[in-house]
């Protein structure tokens, strides 16, 4: 009798832990279940928030993206992803190093061809020199909309112009007929359209000479860019560039970022005119350098 009286205790005992078992399992199989929903709800939520955003109306009817803008990225550094690394000057130290920085390549890496992968290299071997950037050159386009400068929109139905504080570059974007480029310039032909609330800038004649970025990525002037612009909330404007050029490229490639709205009070281009800075680079070695004979007969 006992020892059925034992059985059953232990049958029970079994089975309480049996229950106990499962009705955890169960409790945390619906608390993760419910972790996925919440998840799943914030995403769908904010896509949604983002879908349901219309900006503001220009006077002609069209999305305003007036402002001032500026990319808070290491894309001016480094269009693919890169490590820190220490900057063109050893006497500078931690001043001008590179910090690290993920791609904005669609894809993660710009499809060289190999001999332009070479020159890619020894662009960036000699990048103190000879990047534009150091030489206040017009900075080019995509390069324009991230270096680490404010540029401002200012949006007329006739045409949209970009102001940028690097070098007092700018350009007018053509809203109307599209007009061919006459002749190659740094900052080319800009052909402006819209798709729904998006700007599309269509830019040739761009001379080839502006770098991407500060690891000399190039292009050469066959190169094609195709811009579009959308506001995405009050405070961000979603930038997509599209890249051609057959001779340095083995197919077209996109960059994607987004460009952030400068809400300080007052909040305003300044100058940064560069031509001065860039004198001694660009002209040192032309300087009448002193006779030593006539140095040391004084």
């Amino acid at each position: 009798m006992r020892r059925h009286s034992d059985d059953c205790a232990l049958t029970a005992v079994r089975v309480s832990r049996s229950i106990t078992l499962n009705m955890r399992n169960l409790v945390h199989t619906t608390i993760s279940a419910g972790s996925l929903c919440l998840l799943a709800l914030a995403a769908s939520t904010a896509a949604a928030q983002t879908a349901r955003y219309r900006a503001p109306r220009a006077p002609d009817g069209h999305a305003d993206l007036s402002g001032i803008y500026e990319a808070l990225n290491t894309a001016n550094w480094d269009l693919e992803d890169h490590s820190p690394q220490p900057g063109t000057l050893w006497q500078t130290g931690a001043i001008g190093a590179e910090p690290a920085g993920q791609s904005v390549v669609e894809g993660g890496v710009i499809p060289y061809k190999p001999a332009a992968l070479e020159k890619k290299k020894a662009n960036f071997a000699n990048r103190r020199t000879n990047d534009p950037e150091a030489k206040c050159y017009m900075p080019g386009i995509p390069r324009a909309n991230y270096m680490p400068y404010p540029f401002q929109i200012v949006q007329t139905p006739r045409g949209i112009m970009f102001v940028y504080e690097y070098a007092s570059a700018n350009r007018l974007v053509n809203m109307g007929k599209p007009e061919e480029a006459g002749s190659d310039t740094w900052m080319g032909t800009n052909n402006g359209h819209w798709e729904g609330d998006t700007l599309v800038v269509d830019v040739t004649g761009l001379n080839g000479l502006a770098w991407f970025d500060r690891a000399g990525d190039f292009a050469s002037s066959q190169l094609h860019v195709v811009e579009r612009y959308t506001r995405t909330d009050p405070y961000h404007l979603m930038y997509e560039a599209t890249i051609e050029d057959p001779s340095v490229f083995t197919r077209a490639w996109k960059i994607r970022m987004p460009l952030y709205r400068r809400v300080e009070t007052n909040a305003q281009l300044l100058e940064f005119k560069c031509v001065e800075f860039a004198e001694e680079l660009l002209y040192g070695k032309y300087k009448k350098q002193p006779n030593d004979k006539t140095e040391e007969s004084k």
